[in-house]
């Protein structure tokens, strides 16, 4: 999801898509049975996103140490993320029960920034697979800013048609970015009230553990083939009112509990 510009560190205050999540499920968090204190404030956690999040990595050091938050939901076997999103919950936990609280907040934003990522439709997409097929090489070797942004195929004419698949209009990277930005205009002015988890579904995640809770949502969301409709037909009502109504909600309500059950694991 779009989380600002990356250049400064303020620039996701706007319109930052994990930044607004951020700020619901946190206020989500306070309602929920047996929390206290103990957790990093909203502003602690915002301090690691955007410029000091996982997409600020994206810039300065591509392809290095860098979060590959995809996920295809067609695939049992893609682990990745999921044990990412694991480690982060661990490290979340082990490092509240020993109050260590700035690194608390990193773990608490750098978890919710993956499962943000892992459900959002765009990062349903078999990306890896596309940079192969157009850079002739693993995503991992593309080893500086010019060999990320620039693809060289066999002569000119393949140069500028695989630079137009991936950075052109309808492009994968066009595509992605535009889908991104349709939900981050689309919940500018939305306040997620009524967003918490229920007595009842806290209860059913509790008996699932965060993995399940985590594959159950992708599958949902994935259900709602959102990313094919707009690849198709771009941004309309339609899809702004799925991305309110029910996109959002689901990812605000997964972050949310990831926080909780690290919190409980604690046991502070």
């Amino acid at each position: 999801m779009y989380s600002g510009t990356t250049f400064r560190k303020q620039s996701g205050g706007f319109i930052g898509v994990h930044q607004k999540i951020d700020r619901v499920a946190r206020r989500n968090l306070k309602t929920m049975p047996g929390i206290g204190p103990g957790f990093p404030s909203i502003k602690e956690i915002l301090h690691f996103e955007g410029d000091n999040g996982p997409d600020g990595i994206k810039r300065k050091s591509p392809s290095q140490d860098e979060p590959w938050h995809y996920i295809d939901p067609t695939k049992a076997d893609d682990r990745q993320l999921i044990d990412m999103i694991l480690d982060h919950q661990d490290n979340l936990t082990e490092a509240l029960k020993v109050n260590n609280h700035a690194r608390a907040a990193f773990e608490a934003a750098w978890i919710a920034h993956a499962i943000v990522d892992g459900l959002t439709p765009a990062h349903h997409y078999p990306l890896s697979d596309k940079i192969e097929e157009l850079w002739g090489k693993p995503k991992e070797e593309r080893l500086t800013i010019k060999d990320k942004n620039l693809i060289i195929g066999s002569g000119k004419r393949d140069t500028l048609s695989k630079n137009w698949e991936y950075w052109g209009a309808k492009g994968v990277f066009a595509t992605h970015f535009m889908f991104e930005f349709g939900v981050a205009t689309s919940i500018k002015t939305t306040r997620f009230v009524k967003t918490g988890p229920t007595e009842e579904w806290i209860k059913r995640a509790e008996g699932m553990g965060l993995e399940k809770v985590f594959l159950e949502s992708v599958h949902t969301v994935f259900d709602m083939d959102m990313y094919h409709t707009f690849w198709k037909s771009g941004w309309n009502a339609k899809l702004a009112r799925q991305t309110r109504e029910k996109l959002i909600p689901e990812i605000i309500q997964t972050v949310t509990y990831a926080w909780y059950e690290a919190y409980r694991k604690a046991g502070i």
